[in-house]
């Protein structure tokens, strides 16, 4: 009777130990190859938990077998791709960077080739975005032209989020006034050669493509 029982312990003891399970699902993970690539073709949107921002609406990849290129491996939410070189544009970034005290608004020059995802997740090209710029505010969201802009508005600490409250006034007429300044930007205000916030290296820090503007001001200089 003490042998029996001394085996049926020793049967129900043995797989309480997880640490040879542990060990090998561990060695399994490590041994895996990474599934997602940086290049910008065939982009795959994943979920991953919120930012440190609370916003909770994740982050996506893109996702490929070609070899890893120079871009982005993660694309970010709530991200403004604008014409780097338009004066108004950068003032205007500049405006939001100052209000939004929280860092939750993020930007791309669209002159960049880190732009280049984001236009390919949005169905858009460069022409597209010098019309009208694109916010991507998560997944499967992206706006252009009055109605990004007031999009952007809605992330920003009050005062300014009030002014997303405009998004009531018909969209055709919000557009029709946004395409106005648009098309006359260059005229009125003057452009560069060259994005413009590399002449203010303070704000690259909210930029995804500092480290390509930083590359580019260097072999220039």
């Amino acid at each position: 009777m003490k042998r029996l029982r001394f085996q049926i312990q020793n049967v129900v003891l043995a797989p309480l130990n997880p640490l040879p399970a542990a060990m090998k699902v561990l060695k399994a993970i490590a041994n895996s190859p990474k599934p997602f690539s940086g290049d910008s073709a065939g982009v795959e949107a994943v979920a991953r938990g919120g930012g440190g921002d609370g916003g909770g609406l994740g982050s996506f990849r893109t996702h490929s077998s070609a070899p890893k290129a120079a871009l982005p491996t993660v694309l970010q939410p709530r991200v403004v791709v604008y014409d780097g070189v338009c004066h108004l544009c950068h003032r205007g970034v500049k405006w939001v960077i100052r209000a939004d005290k929280y860092g939750k608004i993020k930007f791309c020059c669209l002159q960049s080739k880190a732009a280049e995802p984001y236009l390919n997740l949005c169905g858009v090209d460069r022409e597209d975005v010098l019309r009208r710029f694109i916010f991507i505010e998560g997944l499967g969201q992206y706006h252009q032209a009055s109605t990004a802009a007031l999009k952007i508005m809605s992330y920003l600490p009050f005062p300014y989020s009030v002014l997303s409250s405009l998004l009531v006034i018909p969209t055709p007429v919000r557009d029709a006034v946004y395409d106005y300044v648009a098309k006359r930007r260059y005229d009125w205000f003057g452009k560069e050669e060259r994005c413009l916030v590399s002449q203010e290296p303070e704000l690259l820090e909210r930029f995804i493509d500092r480290e390509e503007i930083l590359e580019r001001c260097q072999s220039d200089s």
